[in-house]
């Protein structure tokens, strides 16, 4: 697995090698704050979630650093890198990676607690597919590995709806089924002539679990 992470990653470079000449890049930093953290229609942590976020990008490319806390101690932060290509495409590694204590050997290098997943994605108007595939299995992080992860959306004028099936991690049987049906919507709240504040909101279904959610949350 960590041969194929090297390859990939390699070949990710040589892209962006070919790609990123002499492109204005930037640092971007963020904080999302959600009344529930629900990924591919399964709820991670309890109550309230702080999502900080780091990026930094340059042309196509993005490298970041995204993360995910509540007051019961979840904790989770994956790096990732992607390229966008200019005709939509867009291809990237992320590191789903569970800290917990030292004691419980969840160190950044340690397998068991990082699940790497291969992502394509695909976006024309309003129209956005994506596919992953995760390399490995981490107990800690509850991968099987190659677990497939499929999502199909689109974004009309005022809100936004996707469906997303997969197996492995994102079923409760592991087995591949639609596991994600959400619709969404965004407004801006304005505070001052110059500040407003992004607030989203979203109904997701689990068809696979029988669970609905209700999320809400505002980016800063």
């Amino acid at each position: 697995m960590k041969r194929t992470v090297k390859f990939f990653v390699l070949g990710l470079a040589t892209i962006l090698a070919l790609n990123v000449q002499a492109q204005e890049s930037s640092w971007t930093a963020g904080v999302d704050l959600y009344s529930n953290y629900i990924w591919r229609g399964t709820k991670y942590g309890t109550g309230p979630a702080i999502q900080p976020s780091v990026k930094f990008n340059t042309g196509g490319l993005n490298i970041g650093v995204w993360g995910s806390f509540d007051s019961n101690g979840y904790t989770e932060v994956d790096p990732y890198i992607s390229y966008s290509f200019s005709n939509g495409l867009s291809l990237g590694l992320t590191n789903y990676y569970y800290p917990g204590s030292a004691a419980e050997g969840t160190s950044l290098f340690e397998e068991d607690a990082n699940a790497y997943e291969i992502n394509a994605g695909y976006t024309t108007g309003g129209l956005s597919l994506s596919a992953n595939y995760i390399l490995n299995e981490a107990p800690i992080a509850a991968s099987a590995g190659e677990d497939l992860y499929f999502q199909a959306g689109y974004a009309f004028e005022k809100f936004s709806l996707l469906v997303g099936a997969g197996d492995g991690w994102h079923t409760s049987d592991g087995e591949f089924n639609v596991c994600n049906i959400g619709i969404g919507t965004s407004k801006e709240i304005k505070i001052t002539d110059s500040f407003s504040i992004p607030v989203s909101g979203q109904v997701i279904l689990n068809p696979e679990r029988e669970q609905l959610y209700v999320v809400v949350g505002i980016s800063l």
